[in-house]
């Protein structure tokens, strides 16, 4: 029997070369113990988030044996490649805001990010990606 997938996460799916991040909750305190104003942090232009999901990354086309006749349609076989993107899940990433789109999905805030919104990755394994 197959086993169900409870995380509705999971259901979507990020196209090109976009990434989908869960943004870091903030503490509404800076260090000196002031409180800070509800919405303070949303007018900030630059915004940290873990990487939840990501897309394939860059298409890139397929080499073409018959260019002569480039109306010819691709067979079904015929698969698309991309260029992988850096950021992988799991990564917390520091982006530019006005470059993401945010989301409301099952009452939890996401940002859509292409991949040159962001502007740093922190990663634990070097070793990866």
């Amino acid at each position: 029997m197959p086993e169900l997938d409870t995380n509705p996460i999971n259901k979507l799916v990020v196209v090109g070369d976009r990434v989908l991040i869960k943004p870091k909750s903030e503490a509404n305190k800076t260090r000196g113990g002031l409180l800070l104003p509800p919405g303070y942090k949303e007018k900030e232009e630059i915004q940290s988030g873990y990487v939840v999901k990501t897309g394939p990354g860059y298409p890139i086309p397929m080499p073409s044996d018959d260019m002569d006749e480039p109306w010819k349609h691709k067979s079904k076989e015929d698969t698309v490649n991309y260029i992988p993107l850096q950021a992988i899940v799991g990564d917390l990433a520091i982006f530019l805001k006005k470059g993401a789109v945010e989301i409301q999905y099952h009452n939890e805030k996401y940002f859509i990010v292409p991949q040159h919104s962001i502007l740093l990755l922190e990663r634990d394994d070097l070793s990866v990606g």
